[in-house]
């Protein structure tokens, strides 16, 4: 019987046809993990709070600035409650540190410091979006309202409606299609703009208010639930996610569609692949903010925390914190366009990531010729394909589609800085940006599974 000739061209394996019925069962029993996280952890903020809680479960505890440090110490650091980082003093500091980062926004309407307003008949939020969204995705969903009021007494008050069946929650409306027809020849850009972004959220009138009743309505309601007035919505950090939790997708349940993988679902498996990871090196773990948006300000990772933390961890040692970074190596954990076939054009096949096909590296994201990027050495790349290869990961190589089709940017360039050795390593996303976005469970296991053997390299 004449053999069936096999292509000795690169091609990525399939999970989905050659992992065991073992191997699927962890990977759903993980994913039923990840999600749980994900309906908790919608904002930077609540991502903060639940990793501190799975920390300090794990042994970790809270460290500043100064503090004594020693080997065999589990630390972690919270950089204004919307960063944190931790680490494992497990190894001699010389031989460098593995370090994982991945970025805990995602994008979302805003709510802006000036909110409030009535026009009629109706009470509504003015707002600012967040990160690379498509406006038309926003209107019409069931919105729930995320984040604190600073009080002028110091007092913060935190907010959560919406998450709860028995919550109202909130929408931006709509145009209904017999009046929209002029909209049909306008771009989409110019069709929805920024600032028809108002969020309908309350319709009853006060009694005996003459002026903005409905407003003042809204206004006495947070008097008596949170004990605000209308100045304190001006230092408030008020957010709109979409409303519900994660949910299976599929005949099959293979894939989850939720809010905000972009990028918890690489932040999740990294956090939980350093914790059971047997490593032999210090192990740091960064969970950062504003990476949507540019990764500017004092929690985005452009701001020195993160080497201000490494050289604490010098310290513990006396090492040269210099010699430290040349020696370490760094996953930039996140995640990667996924190939779509109804939008083929946007992709270039043999570069691009596939669903079920483990996790995604990608030697250099940017747009064009390669702006604003690592662009990782070769000697990088061929470290983590021994990685990945030894402990048997599913894993692919990928770009963020065609060369002048736009393009997008991680944190690896800000670990690059530090003359850390860098590489993108992330989970394929269906409909990325979008209020309800699309990963297979046994991508988020391989992400899982390649963290791991990162931390044990």
């Amino acid at each position: 019987m004449k053999q069936t000739e096999q292509s000795r061209l690169y091609a990525p394996k399939n999970a989905a046809k050659e992992a065991s019925a073992a191997y699927r069962k962890k990977a759903f029993a993980f994913a039923d993990e990840y999600m749980a996280f994900l309906d908790r952890a919608k904002t930077e903020r609540d991502a903060v709070k639940e990793t501190e809680a799975i920390l300090k479960k794990a042994g970790y505890r809270a460290y500043t600035f100064g503090d004594p440090l020693k080997t065999g110490d589990k630390i972690y650091y919270i950089n204004r409650n919307h960063a944190i980082l931790a680490a494992n003093l497990c190894g001699d500091l010389d031989l460098g540190v593995q370090i994982a980062c991945a970025h805990i926004d995602s994008p979302r309407i805003d709510l802006k410091p000036n909110p409030l307003y009535e026009d009629a008949g109706m009470a509504f939020f003015r707002t600012h979006y967040y990160g690379g969204l498509k406006k038309y995705q926003w209107p019409t969903i069931p919105l729930a309202l995320h984040g604190v009021i600073c009080k002028a007494n110091g007092e913060k008050v935190e907010v959560c409606i919406g998450e709860n069946d028995a919550d109202p929650v909130f929408c931006i409306s709509d145009l209904l299609p017999h009046l929209d027809h002029y909209r049909e020849k306008q771009t989409l850009d110019d069709g929805f703009k920024g600032e028809m972004l108002n969020c309908v959220i309350a319709s009853i009138p006060e009694k005996d208010r003459e002026k903005d009743p409905i407003a003042e309505a809204v206004l006495s309601y947070l008097e008596k639930t949170y004990g605000v007035c209308a100045e304190d919505l001006i230092s408030a950090e008020l957010t709109l996610v979409p409303a519900g939790k994660a949910r299976h997708i599929g005949f099959d349940s293979s894939m989850i569609g939720a809010y905000g993988h972009d990028d918890k679902v690489c932040a999740y498996p990294s956090l939980r692949g350093m914790l059971e990871a047997k490593s032999k090196k210090s192990t740091v773990l960064v969970f950062a903010d504003k990476e949507e948006i540019g990764s500017d300000g004092v929690t985005g990772l452009s701001a020195n925390y993160l080497y201000d933390f490494l050289c604490e961890l010098a310290g513990a040692q006396k090492v040269n914190v210099r010699k430290m970074l040349a020696n370490s190596l760094c996953l930039s954990a996140d995640v990667a366009g996924c190939f779509d076939p109804t939008y083929p054009e946007a992709f270039e096949k043999r570069n691009a990531a596939f669903l079920n096909c483990g996790v995604a590296v990608c030697k250099y994201t940017g747009h064009g010729g390669k702006y604003s990027t690592s662009d990782a050495p070769a000697e990088v790349v061929t470290e983590f394909r021994k990685i990945l290869n030894d402990k048997k990961v599913f894993w692919q190589t990928a770009e963020l589609g065609r060369v002048d089709n736009g393009g997008g940017g991680t944190l690896a360039k800000f670990v690059a800085k530090l003359n850390v050795g860098v590489l993108d390593a992330g989970v394929p996303v269906l409909s990325m940006h979008a209020p309800f976005e699309i990963v297979s469970k046994l991508d988020v296991y391989a992400m899982f599974e390649a963290a791991k053997a990162f931390f044990e390299a």
